[in-house]
């Protein structure tokens, strides 16, 4: 029985996307055309290999501010920054702090959290309580059309599986995380939260499992900045990292499509 049938969500909308209500109405527009050129209108590749769009709505800050039961989590270091994030969004936020009522509800009965990998503290995955019909949702009807356009060497047919976690990086929070790459054919980044310095994303080429030792050309880094609202979808084969966070914390949510 998975464990998030003994907690009470707090947010029972974020359990089903609904795409009139989360999804930005350009982003719906360009998945119902399924062009590579409606897709380009709102996707764009600074860099071949990762591509950068908005999916989600944006009109949800005021609801932020009046919503009391997220201030035990996000006024310690979200809300202060929602003015500052005018993207940040309501999907992300109920996220974020339906995390915090699984931790809880986890030390208050002695659960193990299942982590997103063996260094992570503070990570969840997803799945564990109770989304994963909505990440499935999201891969299947908006993920993967996408990248049957970007990505057809690897997305000729539909995906089999996702694995879908939850990280925070930065002060007291999990160390940022170096070169790696991912057990996925495709890997979605969303940012949910970001506050100080550090943590810009740092790409170096595509590697296979064969060829993982090889050193990256100088025209294979591309550096980029995560910012709150964006998401980021590319290889999972592709090498990348977190530079250091100087000050502050970030949360991401990442989904790994899987074949």
């Amino acid at each position: 029985m998975q464990c998030f049938l003994f907690l009470q969500p707090r947010f029972k909308g974020l359990y089903k996307l609904d795409p009139k209500l989360f999804l930005l109405p350009s982003f719906r527009k360009a998945i119902s055309e399924n062009t590579e050129e409606s897709f380009r209108r709102i996707i764009s590749e600074p860099f071949p290999g990762v591509f950068v769009f908005k999916m989600f709505q944006p009109d949800f800050s005021e609801k932020l501010l009046l919503e009391v039961t997220i201030t035990h989590h996000l006024a310690t270091y979200y809300l202060p920054c929602s003015y500052l994030f005018g993207l940040l969004l309501f999907i992300f936020c109920c996220l974020i702090n339906q995390v915090e009522n699984f931790r809880k509800w986890a030390n208050e009965t002695n659960f193990t959290i299942r982590r997103p990998d063996n260094t992570s503290k503070y990570g969840v995955v997803l799945d564990d309580f109770g989304l994963d019909i909505m990440l499935k949702q999201l891969m299947d009807d908006f993920i993967f059309p996408i990248c049957k356009v970007f990505f057809p060497e690897v997305c000729g047919t539909m995906f089999d599986s996702h694995y879908g976690f939850f990280i925070e990086n930065g002060e007291d929070r999990d160390a940022d995380v170096g070169f790696h790459v991912e057990d996925s054919d495709i890997t979605l980044n969303v940012c949910l939260s970001k506050q100080g310095e550090g943590g810009e994303i740092l790409f170096a080429g595509a590697r296979c499992n064969k060829h993982m030792d090889i050193d990256p050309k100088p025209e294979e880094y591309f550096d980029y900045c995560h910012i709150p609202g964006q998401a980021i979808l590319h290889r999972g084969c592709h090498v990348h990292g977190a530079r250091a966070t100087a000050s502050g914390r970030r949360a991401n949510m990442i989904l790994w499509c899987q074949k």
